[in-house]
């Protein structure tokens, strides 16, 4: 089992910046993908940006690529996505996901833990 945390979320103008950490127990994740997704109001949960066990490999959905960073630290067991220029349409509930296997996978089928979320708020 694999627990995660994820924090950092809040309110913030656009073009402002956010970090969000996810923190995990239980399991170790070092050797594990990692992923971040989010879910609008009214919309279906979407991939966002996904990491490789090593941190070697990313991948990005295309409406966050250049702007969002994605992180980790296996000594930590923590996830970052570091978010920059927000827009309106970022907000959501950003969720963090444990991936089965190490490499990088955008599809949640291919994610068997999953945190609570962390709301994320920009405003126009």
């Amino acid at each position: 089992q694999v627990q995660l945390v994820e924090s950092g979320g809040g309110l913030v103008q656009a073009g402002g910046s956010l970090r969000l950490s996810c923190a995990a127990s239980g399991r170790t994740i070092s050797y594990s993908g990692m992923g971040w997704f989010r879910q609008a109001p009214g919309n279906e949960r979407e991939f966002v940006a996904v990491i490789s066990w090593n941190g070697v490999s990313t991948t990005y959905a295309d409406s966050v690529k250049g702007r969002f960073t994605i992180s980790r630290d296996n000594a930590k067991s923590t996830v970052y996505l570091q978010m920059n220029n927000l827009k309106s349409e970022d907000t959501a509930v950003y969720y963090c996901a444990h991936k089965r296997g190490g490499t990088v996978a955008v599809e949640q089928r291919a994610y068997n833990y999953w945190g609570q979320g962390t709301q994320v708020t920009v405003s126009s």
